[in-house]
């Protein structure tokens, strides 16, 4: 497999969350439009790698490549950049704007792109029709958690991403819409040729994909006492 073909590609990496715990990573890797699930209990670094992934935590030493860029190193424009250019994230919490439109939350994740402003309301609109939103100009606080839910996934797709980091995306939700959700983030990832790295740790989600990583694997207990922070 070359590196073109890779979505992300980890190597060496390590990162030490204080005294309690620490990540080393030899190897991992995931390929354009796969979709892989890390698993492993709460408080057990699940977070603390996709955070690391997306640039949103430093590693302490290795490398760390999504489409073929370097997330390592580099400063925080740069990851920035490659952050809106490669990466969608969904959270458990939406982290929208609640004050802000449903177009104009997905638009934002446009203009943080780079992508041409007249296209912005255009391509934010048809991508939330797509997903069943049809009120756009409607704050997003006024929507429900399963509309608020979609826009979050319009948000994280709309840029074409070459990766969608899911953290915990339905750990809020009840039996029927969590389903609901995750067939909404797979099908989209699929259609926009996204790969899918997502974090759960609920062992019914292992079912919905073939590569399940478990991230106990990577994990080294420093010591007994644990704190609370990245470590999710």
């Amino acid at each position: 497999m070359t590196p073109m073909s890779h979505a992300l590609q980890l190597a060496n990496v390590t990162f030490d969350y204080g005294e309690d715990f620490s990540l080393t990573i030899a190897e991992l890797s995931l390929n354009k439009g796969e979709m892989a699930l890390i698993s492993g209990g709460s408080g057990s670094g699940k977070s603390t790698l996709l955070w690391l992934i997306a640039g949103l935590l430093r590693a302490t030493s290795g490398s760390i490549s999504v489409a073929g860029e370097r997330m390592d190193g580099v400063s925080e424009s740069a990851a920035d950049r490659i952050r809106a250019r490669h990466i969608g994230l969904v959270f458990q919490t939406h982290h929208l704007l609640p004050e802000f439109s449903a177009q104009d939350n997905v638009s934002l994740a446009l203009m943080a792109a780079g992508e041409p402003e007249k296209t912005h309301a255009a391509r934010a609109r048809e991508l939330l029709n797509k997903l069943g939103i049809e009120r756009v100009h409607v704050p997003v606080a006024n929507l429900s958690v399963g509309q608020q839910q979609r826009v979050a996934v319009a948000r994280a797709i709309v840029c074409k991403p070459t990766i969608v980091l899911a953290d915990e995306p339905t750990a809020s939700l009840d039996e029927m819409n969590a389903s609901q959700a995750m067939d909404l983030i797979q099908q989209a990832c699929r259609e926009a040729g996204a790969a899918l790295l997502c974090a759960s740790h609920d062992r019914a989600m292992q079912s919905r994909f073939e590569r399940v990583i478990q991230v106990d694997s990577f994990v080294s207990t420093k010591r007994a006492s644990t704190k609370s922070g990245a470590r999710a």
